[in-house]
Formats: structure tokens, sequence, C-alpha cells
């Protein structure tokens, strides 16, 4: 099941605003995907499992798990747990954290499995254990806490019943098990809660049970057989949402709730052991602003439910997308202060942020219906009707019907099956003509599929396609093509060197209707050929004209409501604020200097409000049309694909805007308001002085201080935006007054710290900042007061008599240094000159050696893939190709386990040594890793690629190797791979790995070329 929110998690799955102010369901529900972001081991939780999770009242996240309990800023992980060593010596009597409920002065209840109930106490950063048994709790086995309606005072759920805890004065009171409660109720007790009425409410091992103020705990009962059924199974959640109905939540049979006339009532789809939850335990709930229920379950992931539309929804662990619920055993739903929704999972603590949905990804997965059927967008197109065509990698077509909600899956054949889909056109007689290697026809009613639809165009790749009245015009990498679709007749037009009226280049990437012209924009400039007549006028860059098309390499254009033309390029964004057919094209550009991030502009589009949106190789900007401001999206906006595709974009039957990417698409609506949250707080979360912790309750809030005795003189200061919303994405500084002359930038992804040594006595203020990106960018600041106490030797008299000391002394040393000094002259340049010379060898060794696998003596793997990053940059400017091989061995387990890690390591010289031997001048040979190596072949095609790696495995097979009384014989698998521009590194990388994969699962000692 995949992790499909589908607008329940914001409410807007029951309303959305139009363009037009009216209200309806939004059509994008059932395609949109709730990205989590998860925290887990790797980050420093001290088990994967979580449990329960709180903020406190600074607004720092806490985490129970099933080893410790985790203080967590949004970049640092403090551990408490059983251990000594735990954070400030803090230690836990049980790790096993089952509930976490947070007090008003910063501290914290703890529940655990064993060790009982637990207060955390800010003030001395330890724990305070409550007893077990007389005169404490019930149990030491915590199930749940829920406040009272007192002040200070808590329930709690044991497995010995139910007790109330005062933390003020630590009295507990036993308040299960009394005279007059029912009979039949177990002790053991999953969960309390105490509604608005002052009903005290049990889940037990056996059913529901309810205190009415002044009563005893008698059963919930209901005289529906099916409603009574579910009221006598385990109960482990109980929930008042805002219209004051009670929802319980059982162990096998799902959810009920509990009107406020006190009947149950059964949901549709979600009570009973054939409902949502699929007989597994729902263990907490919790309402949204926007009246949407989440149910954790435990092992069906999350359940939500619309108060307003009454749908039901799954959020749950997709294999095959990462940003899925990381698991399906769910136990806590909580939603922080900024809006963050976290889920407590066995794999971690996931959360997802609802007001981040201006912008939504459709993502890929085989697991659903209706998600992509491949990664990369290449094409985007809107047919008459509305539905949405996306051409994808592989030969593969989505057809997204947004009024119906469905989504079709086609697969091209033939020789188009395994290309990407770039282009699409209606064709006069109504089908959808689809480009990828030659051009398909698709009904489009039945989508039946016809391949060749031009045989002459069979094996020729497809950029792009627009019609022309009964003419079909094609671009492609060898010119541009026109169809006649009565007669059948082709017309081929190609560049002519010697002809300055033929099209500016042959890779004609984009086609566009202008008035009185069509416009074909090409990595050569711009043609345009203009109605009835013959040859084309040809836009190219003039380095000499700062006018001139800013850039040869253009696609996209778009009109504003201005009939300012706006035109992507990989030089900026040009444009023109005049636009004649016959011209002059005097174009504007906005770049680098106005703030573009990347210029190479992939796709523009423009939305109802004259803004224009364009995506980059690295992201999606946003450029107001009168003021030429640029705003970069970022996750905060829900930007979650980081690259895009050349041209695939396209505005949605309802004024969505839509841009294909490489793993998945980004829709953006333009015209979507977030709902307003409070303002993310800048926070101090930890203060260490000369290396000691201060107590949680010491560290200051904005304008607090801190207080340096006169032994201290070493301070850090951690500090966090604490929205968890972007964490990579928010850029920190600091200054001190009086001690920095300007503020000091955190490097992008170390956890932000305020570090200073000996500090001078004196009064500073610290002040912290933190700017986010997005389109509601802003900077948040914060400050505190610093006092350093001065030793008794920094008092004024002291500094006075040093200082006195100090000139008579110099005065007196002067001479005798004068002549130390000119006898020591020579010989201290002597030793710099010698020094200078050993330590220039030494650093020379040094770089060697950083960059040498000293097993093989070859290059490792990070000064392999600095150079390969050379050869690529080259490849983008320069346009000439290369290619990536991965070659491993094959069984290399055995090797070792037969012959001896030894013998292993004789294997690997060896096989570096055949590797290199075979390698041209200008290759690049490596290891990767392990029994891994690496080839990077400048100016090879995947087929010469092919050609050496073949050399090289049969030179390989044919080897014996030689290690004391042994003869080995190895043989190698390899994955093949070329570049194709733009592409990074890494996506190369994992091209070449997939082929190896392949050629691994194909039986090993082969070669595998990594498909386009």
């Amino acid at each position: 099941m995949a992790a499909w929110m589908l607008l329940a998690s914001v409410g807007a799955a029951a309303a959305a605003p139009t363009q037009g102010g009216t209200v309806g369901l939004d059509p994008w529900a059932v395609y949109e995907t709730a990205w989590f972001d998860t925290v887990g081991v790797a980050d420093g939780l001290p088990h994967s499992t979580t449990t329960a999770i709180v903020q406190d009242t600074r607004g720092v996240i806490w985490i129970g798990t099933f080893g410790g309990l985790a203080r967590y800023d949004g970049y640092r992980m403090q551990v408490f747990g059983q251990e000594p060593d735990s954070y400030a010596g803090a230690v836990l009597p049980d790790a096993y954290v089952r509930a976490l409920m947070p007090l008003a002065d910063g501290g914290l209840l703890i529940g655990t499995n064993a060790g009982g109930l637990v207060r955390f106490d800010p003030v001395t950063t330890r724990f305070h254990v409550y007893p077990i048994g007389a005169g404490g709790t019930s149990n030491g086995k915590i199930f749940a806490i829920a406040r009272a309606r007192e002040r200070d005072a808590f329930w709690v759920a044991t497995e010995g019943g139910i007790d109330r805890v005062d933390v003020g004065t630590g009295k507990i009171t036993r308040e299960s098990g009394q005279p007059g409660d029912a009979k039949d109720m177990l002790a053991r007790t999953f969960v309390v809660t105490e509604d608005k009425a002052g009903n005290v409410w049990a889940g037990a091992d056996n059913g529901l049970f309810v205190r009415h103020p002044g009563g005893r705990f008698q059963r919930v009962v209901s005289s529906d057989p099916a409603i009574d059924e579910i009221l006598r199974d385990q109960v482990w959640a109980l929930f008042q949402d805002s219209q004051s109905r009670l929802w319980v939540g059982t162990g096998q049979s799902g959810a009920v709730y509990i009107d406020t006339q006190g009947h149950a009532q059964l949901v549709p789809g979600f009570s009973g052991k054939n409902g949502m939850a699929r007989r597994r335990t729902v263990r907490a709930f919790h309402e949204t602003p926007q009246h949407v229920l989440w149910s954790a379950t435990d092992g069906a992931g999350v359940v939500t439910y619309d108060f307003n539309t009454q749908q039901l929804r799954i959020l749950s662990h997709d294999a095959a997308m990462p940003s899925s619920l990381p698991g399906d055993i769910t136990r806590d739903i909580f939603q922080d202060s900024t809006g963050n929704i976290w889920v407590a999972t066995e794999l971690g603590a996931a959360h997802y942020d609802p007001n981040g949905r201006k912008v939504f990804s459709v993502l890929p997965s085989p697991l659903q219906s209706h998600t992509l059927s491949n990664a990369n967008v290449h094409s985007v197109f809107v047919d008459p009707r509305g539905r949405i065509w996306l051409g994808l990698g592989m030969g593969r077509i989505d057809v997204l019907d947004l009024g119906k909600g469905t989504m079709h899956h086609l697969q091209l054949g033939g020789e188009q099956a395994e290309r990407d889909v770039q282009a699409f056109v209606v064709a006069p007689d109504g089908s959808i003509w689809a480009g990828a290697q030659g051009i398909s026809r698709i009904d489009p009613d039945t989508f039946a599929l016809r391949s060749s639809m031009i045989p002459s165009l069979d094996g020729r790749l497809i950029l792009s396609m627009q019609r022309d009245g009964n003419q079909i015009l094609i671009g492609g990498y060898d010119g541009l093509f026109q169809y006649d679709t009565v007669t059948g007749k082709l017309i081929q037009m190609r560049h002519d060197a010697h002809d300055p009226a033929s099209i500016v280049g042959d890779q004609v990437r984009h086609i566009v209707r202008m008035p009185d012209a069509w416009w074909f924009a090409t990595i050569s400039g711009i043609s345009i050929g203009y109605d009835g007549q013959p040859g084309f006028v040809n836009l190219r860059h003039d380095p000499a004209d700062p006018a001139s098309l800013p850039q040869d390499y253009t696609g996209s254009m778009v009109f504003d409501s201005h009939r300012r033309l706006w035109l992507g390029t990989f030089g900026g964004i040009a444009y023109l604020d005049t636009f004649h057919p016959h011209g002059p094209f005097r174009f504007g550009l906005i770049a680098a200097r106005e703030g573009l991030v990347n210029t190479k502009i992939n796709a523009l589009l423009i939305d109802h409000d004259d803004r224009v949106w364009a995506s980059m190789a690295n992201g999606v900007a946003m450029v107001d049309t009168a003021s030429h401001r640029v705003s970069d999206l970022g996750i905060r906006d829900g930007l979650r694909i980081p690259s895009y595709i050349h041209r695939a974009a396209a505005e949605a039957p309802g004024g969505e805007l839509m841009f294909g990417g490489l793993g998945g698409l980004t829709v953006i609506r333009p015209y979507w308001v977030a709902p307003q949250i409070v303002p993310p707080r800048m926070a101090v979360t930890h203060v260490s002085v000369n290396d000691k912790s201060l107590p949680l309750a010491d560290v200051p809030e904005d304008g607090g201080r801190i207080v340096i005795g006169a032994d201290g003189r070493n301070l850090r200061v951690d500090f966090a935006l604490l929205d968890y919303r972007a964490p990579m994405e928010t850029h920190y500084a600091y200054r001190m007054d009086d001690a920095d002359t300007g503020w000091n930038e955190v490097a992008h992804g170390i956890p932000p710290s305020a570090i200073y040594t000996n500090l001078a006595s004196g009064t500073y203020t610290l002040r912290l900042r933190a700017t986010m990106r997005g389109l509601d960018a802003r900077t948040v600041e914060t400050s505190i007061r610093i006092d350093v106490t001065p030793r008794w030797y920094e008092s004024p008299w002291t500094l006075l008599a040093a200082v006195a000391l100090a000139v008579a002394a110099f005065f007196g040393l002067v001479s005798l240094r004068t002549l130390y000094l000119r006898r020591r002259a020579e010989l201290l340049q002597a030793q710099v000159d010698a020094r200078t010379r050993d330590l220039k060898a030494a650093n020379e060794r040094l770089d060697h050696l950083a960059g040498t696998d000293e097993l093989t003596g070859s290059l490792n793997r990070r000064r392999f893939l600095e150079q390969a990053e050379r050869v690529r940059q080259g490849a983008a400017n320069d346009g000439i190709p290369f290619s990536l091989v991965l070659l491993d061995i094959d069984d290399f387990k055995t090797v070792n386990d037969t012959f001896g890690h030894l013998a292993g390591d004789t294997v690997i010289r060896e096989t570096m040594r055949v590797i290199s031997s075979m390698c041209r001048a200008d290759d690049l040979a490596g290891r990767f890793g392990g029994e891994e190596f690496i080839l990077c072949l400048p100016g090879a095609l995947a087929e010469h690629a092919l050609d050496i790696t073949e050399r090289v495995r049969h030179a390989l097979a044919a080897l014996v190797i030689v290690h004391g009384d042994y003869r080995i014989r190895i043989t190698v698998s390899a994955g093949v791979a070329m570049w194709r521009s733009p592409e990074s590194l890494n996506s190369l990388l994992g091209r070449a790995d997939e082929a190896l994969y392949e050629a691994k699962n194909d039986g090993r000692n082969r070669s595998r070329i990594a498909g386009l």
C-alpha cells in the first residue's frame, strides 16, 4: 500500500478553492502523495522502533523508543537511556518508553514498560522515579498518560489499573478496582482519558468502561450486537474530537465513536474486523485543525477519516516509494506547533508537512494504480478533453483523467518500447500521436496502440510535434519534418551551413505557433518560418550584442497577458517587452544576477497572474514579470523533485502547473494558500561552558542570558529553527556583538552552533539568525546576553601594573633580543628553507596517498570521482561523450573463504593490474570498493566502452593468479553506461550499477549496457 494522503491530511479532500472562487473537490486528490521525512537510527535515535512523540514548552521534540528517550531539535539528538553515559548522566530505569506527557515546567512524565512512572526534571537534568505498589503506581508497566481537568493532575493507565498522579505534590491514588466498580472490569488498562464533562473513560483488556462524576466505573454497552461486540474488544485508544464525540480504538475491531447523546456509532469501512484497520490494533488518534482524524494502527499504517466528507484514506508503507510512511506499525500521532504531523513507526519517527502543499509530487510505484509507471517524465500534454498525457521513460505513457479520477498505463511497442516518450500531438482525426523512436498512434477512446505511423521515421528519435492543419510538424535530431496526413508525403528540412535561410540547427526541440509564423527552438538558436515565405529567419546568440538571444540552446516560449514573450534558454530567461512578429528581436535577460540559482532553463509556464514559473536543472523558480524578482521554491512549499527535463511542462485544466522531472511529476497550485500557522521559533536548544552542559532549565530563551564564571572561557551554543521542515534548506549564521566584525555563516549541512574560545570578560550580545528558502522565504532572529565574569588578575589596577612591568621589561630586553636575533637569522633562514622543501615533498606525498588505494596503488573512490566529475563537466561543455564501467569480481567471497583473505588481496591486486594494463592513456581506472572496480572512458560511446570491457573481462577469465601453492581463477561481471546530457555523475553511476546487477542476475561473467 502506498502513502496516499489524497488531501485528507488537511481536509482539502472535502473542499478546495478553485480559480473562480467556488468550492469543489480537488481532482488531484487521488494522485497526490503525502511525503514523509523520517528521523531514524542514522539521525541518532537509540532504537528504530518509536513509541511516543511530544513537544515540550520550548518547542523541542521528544521521541520515545524501545531503546531510550531522545530529545531532538531538528539537527541534534540527545539520548537518555539506561547506560551510565546517557545525556548529562541522566539514567532511565527502563529504556522501553511507552508514553510521554510534557509538563508546564519544561519537564516530562514518562511511562516505561517495566520501570514504572518517571518524571524528567529540567532543573537537575535527572529522572525522578515514582514508587510502584503502596503509595505509588499500581504496576510498573505504564501504557498511557492523560491530562486530568485539574492543574498538574494526570491519569495513568497501567497493567494493574488506573492511577491518578499529582505532579505538584507527588501523590498517587488508585482510581480503579474500587468498591462499586464493574466486577468484570479487568485491571489491565491500556488507555484512559477524561472528557470535557468530567467523565473518565478507561480502555481495558476486556472492553470500554466509564466513570461519570461522582460514580464508579461501569461497562459501556450497546443495544446493537455488532457495536457491543466491538466495545467488548480490547480498547487501546480514546480521543474526544472537536465535536465532543469520543473515538474508541480497539484491538481487532477498528474504531467506533460515541456521540454526544451517549450512543456508539459505526464508521463504515473503519468499524469491525473487516475494516481498513485489517484486525490491527488502533493505537492512537489525532484530529487536525482541518477536522481530519488520523488513526495509528499496529500494522496497517495510518487510517484517516475526513469529518466533512466521511472519506477514509490509508497511509501506509510503499517499498517502491522512499517518501512513504517508513513502516506500517504505528503507535502514536502528534502534531507540533508549526503543523507537522509526526507518526511513531517501527522504523523511525516520520513527519509530514500538511502546509507545504502549494507544490506536490505524483510519484512512481508499481504497487499502486494512481502512481506513475516510470520515474522520469519526459513530456506533459493536455488533450482537448482535458486529460493529461505523460510521456515517460522506457516507452511508457500514463493518462490522467482528472474528471474521473483515473490513470491509464500504456506501453508502446516495437522500437519505441525502450525509448523516452518526448512528444504528443492531436492528429486531424482526433487520435493522439506519441513520439519516441518513431511515432505511434493511440485511439483516444479505447487507448488501442498502433506503432509505425510514419514508417520512414521508424528508428528516429522524436523530440517535438505540432499540428498545422492537415500537416504534422515533427522535430528530431535529424532536423525538421513536415508530414501530410492526407497524401502521406514527408519532407525533411536540415541545416545547411552554406544556406543562411536553412533551419538553424538539426536538433529541433520545441515547436511553437506564433502570430504569422512557426518558431522552431533548437540547440543552435531559433528558426522562424513565416507563413507563405520560403526558408527561415534565424536568431542566434551574438557575443558582441547583449540584446541578442542570450544562448543558442532554446526551448519553452510563453506569452503573458501583456503580450510579452518569455523564452527559456540555457543562458537564463530571455524576454521581449514588446513583441512584433517580424522583429526587431531585442531581448532582455533574467539570469544569475537577478537571482536565478541555475540559468539552464528547461521549461516555462505562466499563471493567470502573469507570474513566470521556470523549471531548471536543479529546481523551480517563480519570476514576477513586473519586478523581475526571482523566488526559488523549496521543500517548505512542497517541492521534492530536484531535477527537471527539457520542455516537459503544461498547464492543467484547473490552472495547476505541471513540470516533468527525473523522479516524477511536480504539480504547482499557484493560487493555493497555506493555513495560518504559528511562526517558527528560533531557539537555543543546548549550551555548554567548558564542555559541561547546562541544565535544560538554564538554557536561555529569546532575550535571556548566560552567565559564565571566572573559571569558564569556552562557550558552545546550539540553536535551531524549530519548524523541522527543511533543515538542509535553512541557512544559519551567528555573531557576537563586540567580538565579531560580521556574521559567521554556518556551513551547509552542519548542525548550527555558535562556538567561542577564550572569551574575555565582559558583556556580549549573541545574535542567531536563520534564513528559510521558498516562496515565503524569510529570516528569523533571536538574541541572548552573555556575561563573562572577570578573573582576579583582569581588574583595571592589575592590568595597569602588568602594563608598567611589561614596558620596563621590554626596554631591558630589547637590546639582548636584537643581538640574539641577528646571530640566529642566518641559521633560522637555512632551517626554514630546508623545512619548506620537506613540507612541500610531504604534502605531495600526502596528496598522492589521499587519492590512492593502498592495496592496489590505483585511484581510490574519492579521487576517481573527482577526476570523473571533471570529465563530465568537460563533456557538458564540448559535447564529447564518455562512458563509465563498473566491474565486480564474481563470487569473491568464495575466494576469501577458500584461499584466505591474503589470497583475496592478491586477487584484487592482480585484477587491478590487468584492468590498468588495458586502459588507454586518457582512461581513468580505480578501485571503487571491496571487489568492485570502475573505469571512466573519455570519448567512448557505449559500444566502444563495451568492447574495452569485454577485452578486460576475457583477459581476467584467462588469467591464472598464483598465491603460494594456490592457482586461482576468477571471472568478473560488468555494467556499462554512457553519459547523457545533462545527467549527473550520481545518476550515471546508478545506471551503470543497474547494468552490473543485470549482468549478475543473468548468470555472471558477462557485460551489460545500461538503457537510456
